[in-house]
């Protein structure tokens, strides 16, 4: 099926693409030095001394990213993946309705998927835009929060999809990897529940507690957390 193969190419780039964006923007910041005296000297929010911030949460993303000259690098890069995730979410809705003879139906996770590549494509733009304003603050963040809501739900319908006739799939499927997304996916949505509540306070005080670093480094992880999914598609389909 052609659907399968366009899939697998995409979820590769859509893996991939934002991974080595978000990583070079963060050596960049980690290694401000190498541009100075270029026309590419990086903004002093931007620089930061050396750090692993899926560890120890050091810098955030949007601080690695959001700056010149990181910016030149993250913002194409996730316009262009959420572009991506527009076609991969048709794409698994048109083979679902071949797989199940439910030709043109509107399945809940593409709905779920294309609302979240508009909102990746929106916080893309807004993202390093300067207004000091605390409603355009609450943009932003609701603008994230959004995303990755729809992102998440577009997921777990998928793979409840899949799983609702996985018997049919068995020529066509690794079912390992099928199991693999699922619980991948139950984690994101259990760490969500948890953790949302508390990363969505103002400021970085929790009783006492200094929250910025937790943030910083859920953050990180959260964000591998979601786009291996993509990797784990390029692994359940068989190739033709």
């Amino acid at each position: 099926m052609n659907e399968t193969t366009n899939i697998r190419k995409l979820s590769l780039w859509i893996f991939f693409l934002p991974l080595i964006a978000i990583n070079l923007c963060l050596f960049i910041s980690v290694n401000h030095h190498l541009l100075e005296n270029t026309i590419f000297l990086v903004d002093q929010i931007g620089r930061s001394g050396f750090t692993i911030p899926y560890l120890d949460g050091s810098i955030s993303i949007s601080r690695a990213s959001r700056t010149f000259p990181q910016y030149l690098i993250f913002k194409p890069s996730m316009i262009i993946t959420g572009i991506l995730l527009f076609y991969y979410w048709n794409y698994n809705n048109n083979l679902i309705c071949k797989l199940r003879g439910t030709e043109n139906k509107k399945y809940k996770f593409r709905m779920f998927g294309i609302l979240s590549a508009i909102f990746l494509i929106i916080h893309s733009i807004f993202l390093g835009v300067k207004f000091d304003n605390d409603f355009y603050k609450l943009f932003r963040r609701v603008i994230m929060l959004t995303f990755i809501i729809f992102e998440i739900t577009a997921q777990a319908y998928l793979v409840a999809a899949f799983y609702s006739f996985r018997h049919k799939l068995d020529k066509y499927i690794n079912k390992t990897f099928l199991n693999i997304k699922i619980i991948l996916v139950s984690t994101l949505i259990i760490v969500a529940v948890i953790s949302v509540p508390i990363i969505s306070l103002p400021g970085n005080d929790f009783f006492g507690f200094n929250l910025k670093f937790l943030k910083h480094a859920l953050e990180w992880d959260y964000f591998i957390g979601v786009i291996s999914f993509y990797l784990l598609t390029f692994f359940l389909w068989k190739k033709n």
